[in-house]
């Protein structure tokens, strides 16, 4: 196999990936999109396996053989281990994997010659940059998503203006590396080591400075550096398809990212800097919204009996409870009884982008009753029982009606407008944002306690 041959595996490889990302925009497509990007990753593999035995021996191949056998099987481990609440910490510590080995590679590049010595210098310290941003950045959302570190934000005194400070003190070396001679070997690591070390403070300190309420944005953003960070080692080493998959992850996260702040009602500038969060407890003005009402399984049931169209919202409460597929079988039996079940997902539900669309799909609950908030808000009106399922802030009226609260602007879905609404939840404790709820109090809305997928199994039962 030549280098043309490769070049042009490395092109089919790269259009199999495009494909994977407009596969994966859709439910009906993503299971299609998933294959393209497996054969465009077999493609890409057996070109790279092939180039590196070509350049370096058998005994390479070996090496790098074993190096996989290796990842293959921790990785296979983790994957059969992990559940799907589970998932998002999981995508946080891959994204890490991803930046240090950006790190790993700027620095051994770094002892390399090169045609333009500039413009590769250069290549080294963003690569580096970048990798080392993302690796610390992944770790802290690892550990916040795992709850193994709280999720209050840091805040340090002038947080912007180090992290401002950073930035401006890495352009500046990155200037000073490039004129310093290649034979001042120490002074150079000397200034790799220190540029390093910043930007390892420097992802730590923008994640950790963000609350678990925008978690869901930091997930995605760290995404999109970790493809940023794999084009930058794509340039160091020379390979055209490590840049075209890198741009694309970058690009498509990036993307991801601001959709979700228009959603949030977020500053997308403000959030990757650091500037928004919360400290998991009540941050908005403690008021008093009367007295809740609760209800039965039984009494659920008989409404649902009663309805001609129900639409369900389901939050992250719903995941940790693991009850999709209970959900799924009380889907099929009202839709068994000519009721009209729909599906309300707000684009941050759970943890991670997405989230709550796996699991209903895991369940095989049908792709085209499962609507997003534009699509089903303006329908709630003329909806006789919506079941809030383990979702909290995504549901508050008070992002509409209390321009003091936190979460205030931030587009949610409007259940409080349907005839009837019950939520599901284990107590009356605030959600991941902190901010109570006054729809728990309303007059048309009760609330059903308890673990969710054993009370809509109840349901189903009493059904």
């Amino acid at each position: 196999m030549n280098e043309t041959l490769i070049q042009g595996a490395y092109i089919v490889a790269g259009l199999l990936f495009i494909l994977a990302l407009a596969g994966l925009s859709k439910h009906e497509t993503a299971v299609m999109g998933n294959k393209y990007g497996i054969v465009g990753m077999s493609i890409a593999l057996a070109a790279t396996l092939w180039l590196a035995t070509k350049s370096a021996g058998f005994d390479a191949l070996l090496i790098i053989a074993i190096a996989m056998a290796i990842g293959a099987a921790i990785g296979i481990a983790l994957a059969r281990k992990v559940e799907m609440t589970g998932m998002p910490e999981l995508i946080a510590m891959l994204h890490s994997f991803v930046g240090i080995a950006a790190v790993l590679v700027g620095w051994n590049s770094s002892y390399e010659t090169a045609a333009y010595p500039a413009i590769h210098d250069v290549e080294v310290f963003v690569g580096v940059f970048i990798g080392a941003v993302t690796f610390t950045g992944s770790i802290v959302a690892y550990l916040k998503l795992s709850a193994k570190m709280k999720s209050a934000p840091l805040v340090l005194p002038a947080r912007h203006a180090i992290n401002f400070g950073i930035i401006v003190v890495f352009f500046a070396m990155t200037i000073v590396y490039v004129f310093v001679p290649h034979d001042q070997v120490f002074l150079r690591q000397l200034l790799l080591g220190i540029m390093t070390v910043l930007a390892l403070f420097l992802g730590w300190h923008l994640v950790a400075s963000i609350g678990g309420g925008d978690m869901p944005v930091v997930v995605s953003m760290l995404n999109s550096y970790s493809g940023w960070a794999a084009a930058a080692a794509g340039f160091l080493l020379n390979n055209d398809l490590l840049i075209i998959t890198g741009a694309l992850v970058g690009s498509s996260g990036a993307y991801l990212s601001y959709i979700m702040c228009k959603a949030m009602n977020r500053s997308f500038i403000s959030v990757i800097a650091g500037g928004f969060g919360s400290d998991g407890a009540v941050v908005g003005e403690a008021k008093d919204y009367g007295e809740h009402r609760e209800t039965s399984a039984i009494e659920v049931a008989e409404a649902l009996k009663n309805a001609h169209d129900v639409i369900i919202t389901p939050g992250y409460g719903m995941a940790t409870a693991q009850a999709q597929y209970a959900v799924a079988d009380l889907t099929s039996k009202l839709r068994a009884r000519g009721v009209n079940v729909r599906f309300g997902i707000h684009p941050v539900a759970g943890r991670l982008p997405g989230h709550m669309n796996v699991l209903l799909a895991e369940a095989k609950v049908p792709y085209d009753i499962v609507l997003e908030m534009d699509e089903i808000n303006e329908d709630f009106p003329s909806t006789d029982v919506v079941l809030v399922i383990g979702a909290n802030d995504t549901v508050n009226p008070a992002a509409q009606d209390d321009p003091t609260s936190p979460i205030a602007g931030m587009p949610v879905l409007e259940v409080w407008k349907a005839a009837e609404v019950v939520v599901f939840k284990r107590s009356m404790n605030t959600g991941y944002a902190g901010v109570q709820n006054p729809l728990f109090f309303k007059d048309n809305s009760a609330m059903l306690f308890g673990d969710a997928k054993e009370r809509v199994e109840d349901i189903v039962k009493a059904l």
